[in-house]
């Protein structure tokens, strides 16, 4: 999976004032919502929140993936958002999380949905990229440490 075929400027967020899980969550719904006005909010959040129920996707080193599978979307998107503040997050080093890379999977693409969650955590395994991102003053910025 190439990262930057999943990433868009208008799905990211730089430096956004956020001080829960929940709200983070929020914040994820609302920019899938503007990309795709036939989801439901609701759906997308309680996706990600049921998600979170079965284990942090707080992968450590103040990351985070969170991830649903959808109803209503025909490929995978990704929404990226940087926290104003790091946010507690139940990750498994036990420490905050400020750079949070969302998926959302088409419901039957099971495969994709493993293959870009790998991809995305190799991606954010590299120290330069992370720092890049925690730099990045703008949107732009972000995307362009990813791509």
């Amino acid at each position: 999976m190439i990262i930057s075929d999943i990433i868009s400027l208008d799905r990211t967020q730089c430096s956004v004032e956020c001080h829960s899980k929940k709200r983070i969550f929020e914040v994820i719904s609302e920019i899938a919502i503007k990309q795709h006005p036939q989801l439901d909010q609701n759906e997308v959040l309680t996706s990600l929140l049921n998600r979170e129920k079965m284990g942090s996707t707080g992968i450590g080193n103040g990351i985070a993936i969170p991830h649903g599978r959808m109803n209503g979307i025909s490929q995978i998107m990704a929404i990226i958002v940087t926290s104003d503040e790091p946010i507690e997050f139940d990750a498994i080093d036990n420490k905050p999380v400020d750079i949070f890379f969302a998926i959302l999977v088409p419901n039957d693409e099971a495969e994709t949905h493993l293959k870009a969650l790998s991809g995305i955590a190799r991606k954010l395994s590299d120290k330069d990229i992370v720092k890049a991102i925690r730099k990045a003053e703008n949107k732009n910025e972000i995307v362009a440490a990813l791509a």
